[in-house]
């Protein structure tokens, strides 16, 4: 297989949730590019769309399907979407996920703690459980986690403990479905998501602080299409022998 081979989603479908904006978005768009056809989720309809139009525009074929992760009926709507519009299910990623609360967890109100882990976590088992029931051979599920899994994040404990959990999910699921489907995990560090600055309360104007505080060693903070190239390469041929790694894509953090 030459090395242009080994990248091409082209025979592949892939579901992508949390698609209308920010990583979700940059993920589908790099999946488009080399080839895929991709499958939107979002519970904002007009994102999604808005994104499928782009990718269509530029030539790959997308569809949209209005999704809440935390509802089973939903998400095995959205499953058959996939195999409805295009025969197959090859790839699916969990992106949809986040907090914008911050707070100490000693003053966390309970609804957070359960919404987040609610969205965060077990929303990541349940797609992944159907994405799994629905795959052939050579199936491939990437969760999104963050770097708040791996350290303490004052404000932020309760997505933190999220995260950490899909970091251990990712390995266990890895174990159980090898080596029909290849389980895996990015990551993200400082990637000035909606969602991100949100909960850190920081405006646009702030972030040329927020680059030169954390002095990464790659210079710069992320994109959405840095962690759209790293998933690319965990969800292709290229990464056929790994399964059950959370890698870090941060710059250096």
């Amino acid at each position: 297989m030459n090395v242009p081979e080994l990248f091409d989603l082209s025979q592949d479908t892939a579901v992508v949730t949390g698609a209308g904006r920010g990583i979700g978005e940059g993920i589908a768009r790099v999946f488009a590019g080399a080839g895929a056809s991709v499958v939107l989720a979002a519970r904002r309809t007009e994102e999604i769309e808005r994104v499928a139009e782009l990718i269509r525009k530029d030539g790959g074929k997308a569809i949209a399907v209005t999704t809440d992760v935390t509802d089973e009926d939903a998400v095995e709507a959205l499953a058959q979407a996939a195999l409805d519009e295009y025969g197959r299910l090859d790839i699916w990623v969990n992106n949809a996920g986040g907090s914008p609360v911050s707070t100490p967890l000693t003053k966390l109100p309970r609804e957070e703690w359960d919404r987040t882990l609610h969205l965060n976590l077990t929303a990541v088992w349940l797609c992944s459980v159907i994405a799994a029931r629905h795959m052939e051979d050579h199936g491939r599920i990437l969760n999104i986690s963050s770097k708040a899994a791996v350290g303490p994040i004052p404000g932020s404990g309760h997505y933190a403990a999220a995260k950490a959990g899909v970091n251990s999910l990712t390995a266990t699921l890895a174990a159980e479905l090898g080596p029909k489907i290849l389980v895996n995990g990015i990551m993200p560090g400082a990637v000035p998501t909606e969602i991100m600055m949100k909960a850190l309360r920081l405006g646009e104007d702030d972030l040329p602080a927020l680059e030169k505080n954390l002095r990464l060693p790659a210079g710069r903070l992320g994109t959405p299409e840095d962690l759209g190239a790293a998933a690319l390469f965990l969800c292709s041929r290229a990464s056929s022998w790994i399964t059950g790694e959370v890698i870090s894509v941060s710059g250096g953090m």
